[in-house]
């Protein structure tokens, strides 16, 4: 199950850390920096590290589901800006209590 459905509070901390807080008020984290990367200017899943690259970096809730978007600004190869944005809920999931990231099926 994508995490966001049980979440009753979603942040974001120091940037890359997603930190979570499930409707039984039972927390979990994940380093996003440790399942994102940044592949020219444009968010990589299964990547590292997007945030030594990134700015203005934020997360909102969007949409009547309230799907949780990681936005920023991610550097390029030519050293160009480019916005970009990435659904957490795609590939973050809640199991038991823990926020995981799942591969590519």
């Amino acid at each position: 199950m994508s995490f966001h459905a049980s979440a009753s509070e979603i942040e974001l901390e120091d940037d890359h850390i997603l930190k979570v807080t499930f409707e039984d008020g039972s927390e979990s984290t994940l380093d996003l920096n440790e399942v994102i990367g940044n592949n020219d200017g444009n968010f990589d899943w299964g990547g590292e590290n997007f945030a030594d690259s990134a700015s203005d970096i934020e997360l909102h809730r969007e949409g009547d589901d309230e799907v949780p978007v990681l936005r920023a600004k991610l550097g390029t190869i030519e050293g160009e800006q480019n916005e970009a944005d990435i659904n957490l809920g795609e590939r973050i999931a809640n199991e038991d209590g823990e926020l995981v990231f799942k591969e590519e099926e």
